[in-house]
């Protein structure tokens, strides 16, 4: 509940100090009310005691004047002073029924300014009672949300410790796909290096071949011609002779039958030959 604001503070102060102003209140109406009384009586005596002092005594000297025996024509100083003593009375009554009348106004008037204050009271009373119950249901409605909220955040740190799990289980399957790629990369690279070593090893049996079939056509070419340059000596025999060395030399190799062919890398592949081949080549 919020602190009392500042003319709250004043008006609590006001009334704390009224009370203890007033505590003592009818005890200070009473004695001046016995004052007043008092002096009332003290006036009432002197004038009785004045009375009593100015009567006359009567004629005879056996005899006192008797108050309330004198003739109704006769002045009687008792009375008169009895009579101003009622009527000083009567009037400081009146003076304290005025002044009665004139508190009750007042008390009339606080009472109603009471009333006002305490309906303005009860109004703020009924504001803060309204404003409260809205901060309750407030808080309420805050709670169930904070309680929603701290179940949702559950839900989350359940389902952010299913994927962590699940992340670490594609992690674990990662790192065994790596280790296999890894292997299944070392395991290409060998066949690739036997494959490229039997590749070099076949370009060098070509080139061999090649070698050879160069070498073997240059010595036929030299026989070819070597009996070229004999044939004139030998005449006829000669030509038989030569014809068949034309037809076949060395080892057998015809004219035309070997071709060079060069593969895309620039090798050399062995010459085509028409001979038929096993199946076994």
């Amino acid at each position: 509940m919020a602190e009392p604001s500042w003319q709250e503070t004043i008006r609590i102060r006001l009334v704390e100090r009224n009370a203890k102003q007033t505590a003592f209140a009818s005890i200070i109406e009473q004695y001046r009310r016995l004052a007043q009384q008092t002096k009332l009586l003290k006036e009432r005596n002197a004038s009785l005691l004045k009375a009593v002092g100015s009567v006359r005594p009567n004629p005879s000297s056996s005899t006192v004047y008797i108050p309330g025996t004198a003739g109704p024509g006769e002045d009687n100083p008792v009375r008169a002073a009895y009579i101003t003593s009622l009527e000083s009375q009567i009037s400081s009554l009146r003076d304290e029924l005025a002044s009665v009348y004139k508190t009750q106004g007042q008390n009339a008037q606080r009472l109603l300014a009471m009333n006002e204050t305490l309906r303005e009271k009860e109004e703020l009373s009924r504001i803060d009672s309204e404003n409260l119950r809205k901060t309750r249901d407030e808080i309420a409605h805050l709670r169930r949300k904070v309680d929603q909220h701290n179940e949702i955040m559950a839900e989350k740190d359940r389902t952010a410790q299913v994927l962590h799990d699940e992340i670490n289980t594609l992690q674990l399957e990662l790192g065994q796909i790596e280790e296999r790629n890894q292997v299944l990369v070392k395991d290409n690279a060998k066949l690739l290096q036997r494959w490229l070593d039997d590749k070099q090893a076949q370009a060098n049996r070509m080139n061999e071949a090649n070698d050879f079939y160069e070498d073997m056509r240059s010595r036929h070419q030299a026989v070819i011609n070597w009996q070229g340059e004999a044939q004139p000596q030998n005449a006829p025999a000669g030509t038989a002779s030569g014809t068949t060395m034309t037809s076949q030399t060395g080892n057998g190799v015809r004219e035309g039958e070997g071709k060079m062919v060069t593969t895309t890398t620039g090798q050399r592949s062995p010459p085509e030959t028409q001979q038929d081949q096993s199946p076994n080549g």
